[in-house]
């Protein structure tokens, strides 16, 4: 996390960085640290900011949280003059003859489109903890339902959270992430398309299998996005995109 003097720096070059990125343009690899530490910086400055609420609130600013980074993280995918939105959308059931049966909804955090298509859907979470499986289960469902191949990408801020030692009574930090979940679903249901972390734990860089799939959010923003956008996709008209936060998957 950068403190104020350095943050003031590198929120230029970050900006710089957006702007290239909009036009198509690499920037140097010097500002992938940049884009990723500022990003973390913004989220983190949010939650140590909701974390001064009373005690009696602390639920209330977990989720508040949660949602800020969800909006930032569109922000971001928005100023490379890319569509994203959340929202729900319409899934067609069909029988073996291609026939539409009935439509049923699901929403997500991310639903990244270009050329009238969907082409990218997104989870965003300030962690893996509780919420890894369902991600999975997501791309696995979403993709059998619709027989389509939509690529499916999860961006967590970090996977860690506060603990309290004996007997010196400090805080600490626990690590949440559960490896073998993430790999048994990787391999025996489906690998995600893209797992994007801030802050990345040691085991995702220095394990094999993890290191394949699992890397630092600027990969999302330099490379992965604009190959993602060129594969082929789903008809905006088909799919019946609606913005919204307040609707749950049916």
């Amino acid at each position: 996390m950068y403190d104020s003097e350095t943050f003031e720096i590198a929120s230029n070059q970050f900006l710089q960085a957006l702007d290239q990125l909009r036009d198509r343009q690499l920037p140097d690899n010097s500002l992938r640290q940049v884009l990723i530490c500022t990003i973390y910086t913004v989220q983190q400055a949010i939650g140590a900011t909701l974390d001064a609420l009373p005690s009696g609130k602390s639920n209330q600013a977990r989720k508040v949280n949660g949602d800020l980074f969800e909006r930032l993280i569109r922000l971001l995918i928005a100023s490379l003059n890319v569509d994203c939105v959340s929202g729900t959308v319409q899934v067609p059931i069909r029988d073996d003859n291609g026939v539409i049966l009935f439509n049923t909804t699901y929403q997500h955090d991310l639903l990244i489109s270009e050329d009238n298509e969907l082409k990218i859907i997104g989870s965003v979470k300030t962690s893996s903890k509780d919420r890894i499986d369902k991600i999975f289960v997501d791309k696995f469902l979403y993709n059998k339902l619709t027989s389509t191949a939509l690529p499916h990408i999860a961006i967590f801020l970090n996977d860690v959270q506060r603990k309290k030692t004996k007997p010196q009574n400090r805080y600490g930090i626990n690590a949440t992430f559960l490896p073998g979940h993430f790999k048994a679903y990787t391999i025996k249901l489906n690998p995600l398309d893209g797992v994007y972390y801030c802050d990345i734990r040691p085991n995702m860089i220095t394990d094999g299998l993890l290191s394949q799939h699992i890397q630092t959010i600027d990969n999302f923003f330099y490379c992965d996005i604009w190959n993602l956008l060129s594969s082929h996709g789903q008809s905006l008209e088909e799919v019946e995109i609606e913005e919204g936060d307040n609707k749950e998957s049916e």
